[in-house]
C-alpha cells in the first residue's frame, strides 16, 4: 500500500467509494471538486496493486482503496474525510491514512487535529481515544439525513510537543506514539476507517463507514 496525493483522476473511484460507505451523505462529483478547491485543503488516496487477500498483482493502474483528507484554517487542522473500501478495511488502511493526516497536521504547524464522530460508531471512537484523541462534547443531529448525533474530539499537538521534550530532559528518551485522525465534515457525511463501520469527522463532510 501506498499514499499518494489525491487527482482529478482519482474521482470516479473516489465517488464510487462515496457512495458505497456513505449512501444517500455520499458527496457528488461537483461537491468533491468544490471542496479539493478550497484553501487550505491536502487530500490524499491509498493504492494497492494486490487483490486482497490474494498477494496477487493486479493489472494496470494500481486501484485507490482508501482516501482522506483535512482543512487547516491557520491554527488547527480539521478531518474532512477518511474512506477504506469495505474489502481493505481491517488491514490497517484506516490506521495509516490517519497517521498522514496528524502527520500533515504537525507539518503545517496546527496547534490541533479537531473532528467529529459518530456517537453510536464504538469502534472508530476506539481508535481515536487510542491516538490520544479526548471528547469535547455532542453536536445533535449533526449527520444528515440520518439525523444521528456527533462526538466532537481533539488531538492536542503542544501537549504532545510538551510531552515529547519532558521526556527528552528526563531521559526517557522516546517520543509519544500519538497517531491518527478520521473523519468527515460539516455536511453531515462522513468517512470510513479499517477498525469499524460508519464513522465520522469534522470539517465539511460528516460519516463514515
Amino acid at each position: 500500500m501506498e499514499l499518494r496525493p489525491l487527482r482529478a483522476s482519482d474521482f470516479d473511484r473516489v465517488l464510487e467509494l462515496e457512495r458505497l460507505l456513505f449512501g444517500r451523505g455520499a458527496w457528488t462529483y461537483g461537491m468533491l471538486a468544490e471542496e479539493l478547491a478550497g484553501l487550505g485543503r491536502w487530500y490524499v488516496v491509498a493504492t494497492d496493486a494486490g487483490e486482497p487477500g490474494t498477494g496477487k498483482t493486479a493489472a494496470g493502474p494500481e486501484p485507490v482503496v482508501g482516501y482522506a483528507g483535512l482543512w487547516f484554517d491557520g491554527d488547527v487542522t480539521q478531518v474532512m474525510t477518511i474512506g477504506v473500501d469495505p474489502a481493505y478495511q481491517r488491514r490497517g488502511v484506516g490506521r495509516t491514512l490517519l497517521q498522514a493526516l496528524v502527520d500533515r497536521s504537525r507539518q503545517l504547524g496546527a496547534e490541533a487535529v479537531l473532528l467529529e464522530v459518530r456517537v453510536d460508531n464504538d469502534p472508530a471512537l476506539t481508535l481515536y481515544e487510542r491516538f490520544g484523541f479526548e471528547r469535547l462534547g455532542v453536536r445533535k443531529r449533526y449527520y444528515q439525513p440520518e439525523n444521528k448525533d456527533a462526538y466532537t474530539m481533539r488531538l492536542d499537538l503542544r501537549a504532545e510537543e510538551i510531552t515529547d521534550s519532558d521526556e527528552d530532559v528526563s531521559g526517557d528518551g522516546g517520543a509519544s506514539e500519538h497517531g491518527g485522525v478520521s473523519g468527515g465534515g460539516a455536511d453531515g457525511e462522513g468517512a470510513a476507517v479499517d477498525d469499524g463501520a460508519a464513522e465520522g469527522a469534522a470539517g465539511t463532510k460528516g460519516d463514515a463507514a
